[in-house]
């Protein structure tokens, strides 16, 4: 069944070289050499009252973005009941990233349900009470190790995304801190931990309106950050921002989706953008988490994500305001080769930029200075 698909149909069964259906959920994709590797949640037995949130991180190969081969399970479930890896535990969205020091592939996990942590309320809901478990591997489709548990600069943290510097290596993660507001923390330089200095953005009173599955990609030295409100399984309405520099200051620059006619992100909620390597194409990943759950389930509080589907959809760019529109049908073949951008031209636009972050960052604190007078 090699090479079935010559388009990406949105919110449609997706299956992969074998016939099966793909379980990559909350996805992303890296790209080693020549090969896009999909990983992500295998949700194949998260039916309703079945015990199971996952049964371990998959991992898929392809040439094309839309014919893909299953190349088996990168991080298996723990048998013992008590690990943070076992199939009961809430344990999803794994972020990859390659380390060019150590060599080595880094996964970070976020896992929800731990128990309290020193200084904080025993009452905290059990929901918020979220950490990342770190595993790392020698290849993309080799068995990744887990290495440790951690909480980000001794903080809960939820949804995230992790971001390296494609020049000089430097990594972040960015993660919701439960019910609060976006945290954006530096790593170690073996992307295994923070260091210590982290910034907080976008604070809101608590669910919905707190920020959550983080969505970082960076355009001609610009980053954007799409998120969702925090509705559960729910989808509801995207938000974009942008920034100069990954610390910010960060401003909101609306709804990315347009034409989006129930206001929730074509029923979806996105987990990651993939910059395809060069195209002029930027991909949003996104999981249609309810698409098999019927009302009778979705009223009891419950959900059958073993039969969600996928949402991917190509971001354009007008006049620096990003947006997403639905298509029944797509190709990353029909999208152009990226242009060949000048480095010096690259590093100009960069410093300025920093520049301009700087001075806005200044007249800010400059302005608070004299109303506080």
């Amino acid at each position: 069944m090699d090479n079935m698909y010559n388009k990406i149909t949105p919110g449609s069964i997706w299956l992969d070289t074998d016939g099966n259906k793909i379980q990559a959920h909350g996805a992303s994709i890296i790209c080693v050499g020549d090969t896009y590797y999909l990983y992500g949640e295998n949700k194949e037995k998260t039916y309703a009252d079945s015990g199971y949130w996952h049964n371990g991180m998959n991992c898929y190969s392809s040439k094309d973005l839309m014919n893909w081969k299953y190349e088996g399970v990168i991080l298996k479930p723990h048998e013992a009941p008590s690990s943070p890896l076992h199939h009961s535990k809430m344990c999803d969205r794994p972020h990859i990233l390659y380390n060019k020091e150590t060599k080595k592939f880094v996964m970070w996990i976020k896992v929800m349900g731990d128990e309290p942590i020193d200084g904080e309320n025993s009452d905290f809901e059990a929901h918020n009470r979220q950490f990342m478990c770190i595993a790392t591997s020698d290849s993309m489709t080799g068995k990744f190790e887990f290495l440790k548990k951690v909480y980000p600069a001794d903080m809960y943290s939820g949804d995230f995304d992790l971001y390296a510097n494609p020049t000089d290596g430097k990594a972040y993660i960015l993660f919701e801190r439960p019910h609060t507001e976006m945290i954006i923390a530096d790593l170690t330089s073996d992307y295994t931990d923070v260091t210590g200095y982290y910034t907080a953005h976008f604070p809101h009173p608590g669910a919905p309106f707190t920020r959550e599955a983080p969505c970082l990609f960076r355009k001609d030295g610009k980053f954007y950050l799409i998120t969702s409100g925090s509705t559960g399984y729910f989808p509801n309405p995207s938000e974009i921002a942008t920034a100069d520099l990954i610390h910010g200051p960060w401003d909101v620059l609306g709804n990315p989706c347009v034409d989006d006619h129930y206001n929730d992100s074509f029923n979806c909620q996105f987990s990651s953008v993939f910059k395809v390597p060069g195209k002029e194409l930027y991909m949003a990943l996104g999981d249609r988490w309810m698409a098999g759950t019927t009302l009778e389930v979705a009223a009891a509080g419950k959900t059958n994500t073993a039969l969600a589907t996928y949402v991917w959809l190509p971001i354009k760019i007008n006049d620096d305001m990003p947006v997403i529109e639905w298509k029944d049908e797509w190709s990353p073949a029909d999208y152009p080769d990226e242009v060949q951008v000048d480095p010096m031209q690259e590093m100009i636009k960069q410093m300025r930029g920093a520049a301009s972050s700087f001075m806005k960052r200044k007249e800010d604190e400059n302005k608070k200075e004299y109303v506080g007078e």
